[in-house]
């Protein structure tokens, strides 16, 4: 068994910061990325910012430049600072892990999601 739990969203007014946090414990031999992906209503699930194993990070062109992925020294935790937050970030954020477990993989894990609203 494996489990992501996420932590951190909420409200925030346009221009505030956020900081979302993912932690995943259980049956886990290596994690090959972790990622935070976000889903605003009526539209599709995108990544918006991930990191590899090797410390490699990826961020959407909308994100670029306002938002930072790192992860702990053990490398089962991800934190994503938002910073600059528009309107446009509005949607829920879900943690995703791909990783391989002690019976095999990669298999891919996904938090429960948490929302994230940028509001005045």
């Amino acid at each position: 068994q494996v489990q992501l739990v996420e932590s951190g969203g909420g409200l925030v007014q346009p221009g505030g910061s956020l900081r979302l946090s993912c932690a995943a414990s259980g049956s886990i031999f290596s994690i090959n990325f972790m990622g935070w992906y976000r889903q605003a209503p009526g539209e599709r699930r995108e990544l918006g910012a991930g990191i590899t194993s090797g410390g490699s990070t990826l961020f959407a062109d909308s994100v670029k430049g306002r938002f930072t992925i790192s992860r702990d020294n053990a490398k089962t935790t991800v934190n994503l600072q938002m910073n600059s937050l528009k309107p446009e970030d509005t949607a829920v954020y879900y943690c995703k892990a791909v990783l391989m477990t002690m019976t095999g993989g990669p298999y891919d894990y996904w938090g429960q999601g948490t929302p994230v609203t940028v509001s005045s």
